[in-house]
C-alpha cells in the first residue's frame, strides 16, 4: 500500500528534515504534524525515535486521508437530508448575512464562517460595495455609530460529532429564536475533523466569543446579553467553549464588558471518559442508537491522536471540570434538553444534577419517545411539532433571562410588543 511505501521510504532517508521538500510526503508530514509534539523539531532525531512515532500512526485504525474521504461522503449525505428538513412548511428563511472572521487560537490558522439570523425588527446596515478580507460579498459593513437598540445574541454550535454538519443545520431553531425572542443568532461554522481535530472546534468557538466582545456594538448586539446554544457535539461546545474562554482570560487577564448569561444545550455529550460501549449500555432503546459507523467515524476523526489525548480534559469532557471552574466559567442560567432514547441521556442527567448541586439554575426537559437528533428529521412535508414546542419552551426560558419575568408573562398570552421588550431591558 502507498502508506507503507511512505514509511519504508522515510526510514531509508539519511536526513529526515529533507522529507519536507518532497511533495509526495507532505501528507505524511501533515499527519505527523498534527500531533501536538512535532516529529522533526531538529535534525538530530534518531531513526528509533522516528520509528516510535510511525508505530503510533500504524496503530491507527484508518489513516487520516481515509477518514477525510469517509467524512466528506457523509457530509454530502447529511446535506441532502438537511435540505429535505428545511423544505417542510413553514420554510425557514436563509441567513440575513454572513461574516468570515480570522482564527487566532488554533495552530491551524484560517477563517471561521458566521451565519447571522436576525429578527424582523433588526435593521441591517447598507451593503458594502468595497471588498473586505473578512467579509463575504453579501456582508453588510459595520455601522458607524451605536444604534438605539442593541439585541441580545445567541451563539449557536451545530452538531455532527465535530465531523459533519454546518451552520445551517439548526436553521429551524434559529428561526424560532428570531421570531419569538427578538434576538440575533450567530450560527458558527467551526472547522471540522478529521482535517481539524480536537481542540480546533473549541478554539474556533472561543474565537467567536472573543470577536463578539469587540464587535458586538458594530452589529447592533448587546455583549452583556450573550447566550450559547448547541446540539449534540454543539451541546458539548456550550460548556467546553466557556471553559476555554475562562482559561484564555486567566492566561491573559484584561477588562471585559461581555457576559454569557445563559446556556441552552440540546442532548450534549459531556463525558468522553466513558467508552462508547458503556454509553450504549445506558440506552433503554438500543435499536434507536446512532449507527456505529457514525460514532466510530466521529471518535477516530476528532480524538486525534488517540494515545495522546486525555479523555478527562475539560475542553473535551466538561463533566470532568472542577467545581471552582464550573462556578467561574458557566452562567447561572442553564437549559438542558435530553432525549429519552439516547446514549448521552445518563451523562446528561448526571451533569444536570451536579450543576444544580453547585447552585446553578438548571431548567431541564426530558423529551419522551425520541432518539438522539430527533429534531433534525429529513421530512420535507411536515415540520416536527414536538420540536417546535420544545424550541418554544426553551425560548421562553431564554426570554426570561434576556428580558425579565415581565416578558414571560406577556409571551404566555401571545402578545409580545417592542415597547414591552424595551421596558424589560
Amino acid at each position: 500500500m502507498v502508506w507503507h511505501t511512505y514509511i519504508k521510504w522515510l526510514l531509508r532517508r539519511q536526513d529526515p528534515a529533507s522529507i519536507s521538500s518532497t511533495a509526495s510526503s507532505r501528507a505524511l508530514i501533515f499527519e505527523l504534524d498534527i500531533y501536538r509534539t512535532p516529529l522533526f523539531p531538529s535534525h538530530s532525531r534518531t531513526h528509533s525515535q522516528i520509528s516510535l512515532h510511525l508505530a503510533k500512526i500504524i496503530k491507527m485504525p484508518r489513516p487520516r486521508w481515509a477518514l477525510s474521504v469517509e467524512a466528506n461522503f457523509w457530509r454530502s449525505a447529511m446535506a441532502a437530508g438537511m435540505y429535505l428538513h428545511k423544505c417542510a412548511s413553514p420554510v425557514p428563511p436563509p441567513p440575513s448575512f454572513t461574516l468570515h472572521i480570522p482564527s487566532t487560537l488554533s495552530k491551524f490558522r484560517g477563517t471561521i464562517d458566521l451565519s447571522f439570523f436576525t429578527p424582523p425588527s433588526y435593521v441591517a446596515p447598507k451593503l458594502s460595495t468595497r471588498p473586505h478580507p473578512h467579509r463575504s460579498a453579501t456582508t453588510p459593513p459595520a455601522p458607524s455609530a451605536k444604534p438605539p437598540q442593541a439585541y441580545p445574541v445567541i451563539v449557536n454550535f451545530h452538531g455532527g460529532g465535530f465531523t459533519i454538519g454546518n451552520s445551517l443545520d439548526d436553521i429551524r431553531w434559529c428561526y424560532a429564536v428570531t421570531q419569538q425572542l427578538d434576538a440575533v443568532v450567530i450560527s458558527v461554522e467551526y472547522r471540522l475533523a478529521p482535517e481539524y481535530p480536537f481542540p480546533t472546534a473549541v478554539e474556533d468557538g472561543t474565537d467567536v466569543l472573543l470577536w463578539l466582545e469587540t464587535h458586538a456594538v458594530l452589529y447592533n448586539l448587546d455583549a452583556t446579553r450573550i447566550a450559547i446554544s448547541g446540539f449534540s457535539a454543539g451541546g458539548n461546545m456550550c460548556f467546553s467553549v466557556p471553559l476555554r474562554l475562562h482559561y484564555e482570560l486567566c492566561l491573559h487577564p484584561r477588562p471585559t464588558s461581555s457576559k454569557i448569561v445563559a446556556i441552552a444545550a440540546f442532548y450534549p455529550s459531556t463525558d468522553f471518559t466513558a467508552t462508547r460501549a458503556n454509553r450504549r449500555a445506558t440506552n433503554i432503546r438500543p435499536d434507536k442508537e446512532l449507527p456505529k459507523v457514525f460514532t466510530d467515524l466521529f471518535d477516530a476523526s476528532y480524538l486525534h491522536p488517540p494515545m495522546d489525548i486525555a479523555m478527562d480534559n475539560p475542553f473535551l469532557s466538561p463533566a470532568m471540570t472542577g467545581d471552582k471552574e464550573v462556578l467561574a466559567a458557566f452562567p447561572e442560567e442553564i437549559m438542558l434538553v435530553l432525549c429519552e432514547w439516547d446514549e448521552l441521556r445518563a451523562e446528561g442527567e448526571r451533569w444536570r444534577d451536579r450543576l444544580r448541586g453547585l447552585g446553578k439554575k438548571v431548567w431541564s426537559e426530558l423529551v419522551e419517545g425520541v432518539a438522539h437528533g430527533w429534531d433534525k428529521g429529513p421530512n420535507p412535508v411536515w415540520e416536527d411539532e414536538k420540536a417546535r414546542a420544545v424550541y418554544g419552551r426553551v425560548c421562553t426560558e431564554l426570554g426570561r433571562v434576556f428580558y425579565g419575568d415581565a416578558w414571560v408573562s406577556v409571551k404566555e398570552v401571545g402578545t409580545v410588543s417592542t415597547d414591552v421588550l424595551a421596558t424589560a431591558i
